[in-house]
């Protein structure tokens, strides 16, 4: 009897030694990562801290941070930064390539990059010290969780904070580098997930106290399940553009029949990035409001708050400027049609150059649209969804977008180390080949 393909493949990848110690020390450092989610920062009230954070609620930029954190910021332990400083600093950097020539040019050869490296790490340090302090500030001013308020804790919590985004910062890179997967998008995947286990007991207990309705619970369920299968669609999604490359024969000289091939334009070029920029330009005034206790500034985020129609209207705007600005970012149609000249390459029809730079803006800016739209329906979807249904909670298009997205890239890498030793994967064979390693640095 043959056996079924997922489980043929997990064999394969027992019987394959490079790929089963990937995957080993990715679990290793994914485990430390887990542990160390359970030290608490010395001088914090533990209790006092999730009593604030259940009643602010999942909303909020507070919210949004301790999603991506796995609730170490809530729980105030030495991780309660995570992964995050280290994120901003490669956006920051990655933003910065964009605008500055300087550093565009740096990235285009192996010792600039480097040295972009490097300073990324140092930026790392610089915004986990400025956020530690900031959560020193939070923690003994707005929650009164602290212990024994005073400069030696705020010293106290900078220097613990910005040790453990530093460990962390460590831990990813060690995924990246000798893991599976991109290190810093499977810490946040690994964030993400571990709460979902409790958010389904958490749903089932609002059916057994009749909170929800068993209706609304299989409806809800039968939403989440369309909605996970669109974003793997979209996730996948690209718009190929059918380029030929000319063969030469070593031994004549002559050119030969050119090799057609395709470039893949992604429709969600941009990934949860948009999503994230459009959420936290939101969130600011009831943050800040809540810092300084501006009468004015807490209107504007009654205004904003999740559920009216300004909120809706924002936050699309947003979401679909942010997507196209950022997809301008990390996808340059000079420098692809540049490097397409080089290896003599060219589009059917379109003349080398500054036209087929041209032209693959162009398709860009129309298959980026229906993109931004689609960020925009997962985006809002769960706030008129849990309206419509009267469930007193909300799944998470964000959360999904990263954890589908980290999930077929890992599993696209472990295709490849399978492919290449002449395995059988989990998918049939060019399913995912199109996605490239720039995902998972954004998300």
């Amino acid at each position: 009897m043959a056996q079924p393909k997922a489980v043929e493949a997990l064999g394969n990848i027992r019987n394959t030694p490079e790929l089963w110690q990937k995957i080993t020390f990715t679990f290793l450092c994914l485990l430390i990562y887990r542990v160390g989610s359970h030290v608490t920062a010395p001088g914090v009230d533990v209790t006092a801290m999730l009593t604030f954070f259940q009643n602010q609620g999942q909303g909020g930029l507070l919210g949004l941070y301790d999603l991506f954190v796995g609730g170490n910021l809530s729980r105030s332990t030495i991780f309660a930064l995570g992964i995050m400083p280290y994120i901003s600093a490669s956006i920051f950097m990655q933003i910065g390539a964009a605008v500055i020539p300087q550093l565009d040019k740096l990235q285009k050869d192996e010792e600039g990059r480097k040295k972009i490296t490097q300073w990324t790490r140092y930026f790392t340090v610089a915004l986990a010290a400025v956020q530690g302090y900031g959560y020193a500030l939070f923690t003994s001013g707005v929650t009164g969780a602290v212990i024994n308020p005073g400069s030696g804790f705020i010293l106290q919590m900078v220097l613990f904070l910005t040790t453990g985004a530093l460990f962390v910062m460590w831990l990813g890179e060690q995924i990246t580098e000798r893991g599976l997967g991109n290190g810093a998008s499977l810490l946040i995947f690994f964030s993400i997930v571990e709460r979902f286990i409790p958010g389904i007991f958490q749903a089932f207990g609002f059916l057994s106290t009749g909170a929800v309705s068993l209706l609304s619970l299989l409806a809800m369920g039968a939403v989440m399940v369309g909605v996970v299968a669109g974003v793997v669609m979209i996730t996948l999604a690209a718009r190929r553009i059918a380029i030929q490359i000319p063969q030469r024969t070593m031994a004549k000289g002559r050119q030969r029949e050119a090799a057609r091939n395709h470039i893949p334009i992604r429709i969600n070029s941009a990934g949860v990035m948009p999503i994230i920029f459009a959420q936290s330009l939101i969130v600011v005034p009831g943050a800040l409001a809540q810092f300084s206790g501006n009468t004015w500034l807490a209107d504007v985020a009654d205004y904003l708050a999740p559920g009216t129609w300004l909120y809706f209207v924002l936050s699309a705007a947003l979401i679909i400027f942010f997507t196209y600005f950022y997809t301008s970012i990390i996808f340059n149609p000079a420098d692809l049609s540049e490097n397409l000249k080089k290896q003599g390459g060219f589009i059917p029809g379109i003349k080398p150059g500054a036209k087929t730079a041209e032209h693959i803006g162009q398709i860009v800016e129309r298959v980026t649209l229906p993109g931004a739209i689609f960020l925009t329906i997962i985006a809002l979807l769960p706030i008129w969804l849990a309206d419509v249904f009267a469930v007193p909670f909300q799944f998470g298009g964000t959360s999904l977008l990263i954890v589908v997205g980290v999930a077929l890239d890992t599993m696209a890498q472990v295709q490849q180390h399978l492919l290449l030793r002449k395995y059988d994967g989990f998918m049939k064979k060019g399913r995912v080949r199109f996605r490239g390693r720039n995902a998972g640095a954004s998300f």
